[in-house]
C-alpha cells in the first residue's frame, strides 16, 4: 500500500518512522485510533468499518503490530465482531522481545460479553484477553469473565483510566492502542489520559445522527492538539490520514 505523506514534509511515508511510539517510556502512552467521515460521522449503519478502505485497513492492521495492547469497549466487541489480534506480514521486526500479538482490554462495567467467542477461546496464551470492570460488578458475570480473561476491578460507577493503564502497564503494556467507539475514547480523553489521536478522513458523506469519534463526554476544557503528520492515500483513493499529538 503506497502511501505519500504531505506534512511535515512531501515524500513516501515511512509509517515504522511516522507512527513509533516515544522511545524509552516509563509511563503508559495512550493512542486512540478512530476513521471518520468527511462530514464527522464516526459510523457507517452502525459500524466503523463502513467508512475505511484498504489504506485504512493496512494502517489499522500497522498500528495494532506497534502496540502491547489494544483497548475497545464491550458495545464496539459486539458491533464490529472483535476477535482476538492475528499476526500480519506488516508486523516483520515490530514484535521482536514482545508477544506474537497484543492483547485485547475489553472495557464492560456490565460484564454482558460472550465468552464462547473467539475473543477469549482464540486468544494467544501470552497474550489472554483482558477485561477491565468495576469493583461491585455481578458476582456470576465475574466468575465467568475470571474463567476466560484476566480481569483487573477499577471504579465503582466507571472505570478508573489513570489506574487501569497504570495497571496495564505493570503487566508489560505501556504502549495502548485504544479503538473506541467513541464513547469509550471520550471517557479515556475526559480522564486527562490520551496522548495522540491518529484519525483517518474517509472521503464520504455520511449525514444523519451518527456520533462523532469523542461522544457523550465533555471535556473541561477542550484539549488542545498539535498536527504532528497528515498522510494521503497515494492510490488516489482520497483517504487522510491524520496524527494529532496532545499539548501538554
Amino acid at each position: 500500500m503506497l502511501m505519500r505523506r504531505l506534512t511535515p514534509e512531501n515524500g513516501k511515508a515511512d509509517l515504522a518512522e511516522a507512527y513509533a511510539y516515544p522511545p524509552c517510556l516509563d509511563r503508559p502512552w495512550v493512542r486512540a485510533n478512530m476513521v471518520a467521515s468527511a462530514d464527522g460521522a464516526a459510523t457507517w449503519e452502525g459500524r466503523s468499518g463502513g467508512l475505511g478502505g484498504d489504506a485504512d485497513r493496512h494502517l489499522f492492521l500497522y498500528l495494532r503490530g506497534l502496540a502491547d495492547v489494544i483497548l475497545v469497549g464491550a458495545g464496539t466487541v459486539r458491533a464490529e465482531g472483535y476477535g482476538p489480534a492475528r499476526p500480519h506480514p506488516s508486523w516483520e521486526g515490530l514484535r521482536t522481545g514482545r508477544p506474537e500479538t497484543p492483547a485485547i482490554a475489553i472495557v464492560s462495567r456490565s460484564l454482558d460479553l460472550d465468552f464462547t467467542a473467539p475473543i477469549f477461546t482464540e486468544a494467544a496464551p501470552d497474550a489472554r484477553t483482558i477485561v477491565l470492570t468495576v469493583r461491585d460488578a455481578d458476582p456470576d458475570r465475574l466468575r465467568a469473565a475470571r474463567e476466560h480473561a484476566e480481569v483487573i476491578q477499577l471504579g465503582r460507577a466507571g472505570c478508573d483510566f489513570a489506574s487501569a493503564f497504570e495497571r496495564l502497564a505493570g503487566m508489560g503494556h505501556r504502549r495502548v492502542l485504544c479503538e473506541g467507539g467513541p464513547h469509550l475514547l471520550a471517557q479515556v480523553a475526559a480522564a486527562g489520559m490520551l496522548d495522540e489521536l491518529c484519525l483517518t478522513v474517509s472521503p464520504v458523506l455520511a449525514s444523519g445522527n451518527a456520533p462523532r469519534v469523542l461522544d457523550g463526554t465533555v471535556l473541561p476544557p477542550a484539549a488542545r492538539l498539535r498536527l504532528a503528520h497528515v498522510i494521503e492515500d497515494s492510490d488516489d483513493a482520497g483517504f487522510l490520514f491524520l496524527r494529532y499529538v496532545r499539548s501538554r
